[in-house]
């Protein structure tokens, strides 16, 4: 693929893209059902984008109901290139404060029950996440926030918790004492996902709040997180802004990571014990490595 099409996951309070040119709007069935949302396809600075509500237009759907496979199946689909997901998060650093972005490089994963694979019986693969994001999308958006002049560390951990309900103070300073940078419900499994798509991935997460860990400040209030969201989500559309006209005009090679083709080396089932039936909803997302 030799040119950029972004696919982005917009977080809470990013619903919709204004300023995209020759928009059109499309809903996807995939083997895994359908995504959050339909589809918005458009160009910004020429590059072309695939914008995906998370949450679905109106915040339909909670954390724990986001159907993650199909929302990733459905970028593949659409022909997407590389995802970037911009999300909102707690901070659990003094220095990370509401209205700062943190550019996540690794993640510590403590949510339960979500669908996290798109392979399993009949055919078996293990890719490696021991760099869970992409570092060449994660310097590009990095770059972009910086331009645009947004208060922005370009590293740090993300603790992805169940929810809908936000921390306990036990647990948001236990987080503390682990080291975690950012809290937040919705990247996981969304980057093991897209890693089994063979898709680059990035992360934008937008502090909206202070967890509940620090003794003078309120407990996590959703109409005082709205309130900053709303800031936030102005900044991360000057951030896009910025990232797609650096993007224009530019050939996409392959990322420096071997993500494009990370399931030549994964998918540990032989060709002759794999299940069709099995093998044929992953073509969506494996057709290249299952021929």
């Amino acid at each position: 693929m030799n040119q950029w099409t972004l696919g982005i996951i917009g977080g809470s309070g990013l619903y919709e893209l204004e300023g995209l040119a020759h928009v059109r709007r499309e809903r996807v069935e995939t083997p895994w059902g359908e995504p959050s949302d339909a589809l918005t396809f458009g160009e910004l600075h020429g590059v072309p984008l695939v914008f995906l509500p998370r949450h679905g237009h109106g915040h339909r759907l909670p954390p724990s109901d986001i159907p993650y496979r199909a929302n990733i199946a459905a970028l593949k689909q659409a022909g997407c290139s590389d995802i970037l997901s911009i999300s909102a998060c707690g901070s659990l650093r003094e220095d990370l404060p509401p209205g700062h972005f943190v550019v996540v490089d690794q993640y510590v994963d403590r949510t339960e029950g979500r669908e996290r694979s798109f392979f399993g019986p009949g055919c078996v693969a293990h890719v490696p996440m021991a760099k869970p994001v992409c570092s060449r999308l994660s310097r590009l958006a990095a770059e972009a926030g910086t331009a645009a002049g947004i208060a922005l560390t370009p590293r740090g951990t993300y603790l992805a918790m169940e929810g809908p309900q936000f921390s306990t103070r036990a647990e948001s300073e236990l987080y503390r004492q682990w080291g975690m940078d950012v809290i937040g419900m919705t990247n996981m499994p969304e980057a093991r996902l897209a890693r089994e798509a063979e898709l680059p991935y990035a992360s934008i997460a937008m502090v909206t709040d202070y967890d509940c860990w620090r003794d003078d400040s309120h407990s996590v209030d959703v109409a005082l997180v709205l309130d900053v969201m709303r800031d936030n989500t102005v900044k991360a559309k000057r951030l896009l802004d910025r990232l797609t006209a650096a993007l224009s005009g530019q050939a996409r090679s392959p990322g420096p990571d071997g993500i494009e083709t990370v399931l030549d080396t994964s998918i540990i089932t032989p060709p002759g014990a794999r299940d069709p039936e099995v093998v044929g909803r992953l073509a969506v997302i494996a057709g290249r490595a299952l021929v």
